[in-house]
């Protein structure tokens, strides 16, 4: 079970409830979640949920710029933070090679099991700024 408690996300549950919230319990399908200047309530089911937690648009910047070099990607190879690994190309080698880039770059280390939920650019990103915060 993951946890994301006290964690600011955005959440889109229709235009009425779209809002910044915050997360005052578990995340484990459902949760309570706080609507500014509204009553906490249950959520409905998360796959009627869209919950982003986006890194800074710098870093996914950052890091599409590592994919593309350790890649050998040309400049008019489009990688964005939606772009998966695997459709650039990339192989178990080369995530491994792009997860060090990454953390020479962001002076970080990322542990194996991290690495292996690794998969877009956006991924990357999430999990650098986690990374950085919690050091």
């Amino acid at each position: 079970m993951a946890s994301i408690t006290g964690s600011t996300i955005k959440i889109a549950a229709g235009p009425r409830f779209a809002k910044q919230s915050k997360v005052v319990s578990g995340f484990s399908g459902q949760k309570l979640v706080s609507f500014s200047g509204r009553q906490s309530f249950p959520s409905v089911r998360l796959q009627r949920l869209q919950i982003c937690c986006a890194a800074k648009p710098e870093t996914v910047d950052k890091v599409c710029q590592i994919v593309k070099k350790q890649l050998a990607l040309t400049d008019d190879t489009s990688v964005t933070g939606d772009s998966k690994f695997t459709d650039l190309g990339a192989d178990s080698l080369d995530t491994v090679e792009i997860v060090m880039g990454l953390e020479e770059a962001f002076g970080i280390s990322v542990e194996e099991d991290s690495a292996q939920s690794i998969a877009t650019v956006q991924d990357a990103a999430d999990l650098i700024e986690e990374l950085v915060a919690k050091s």
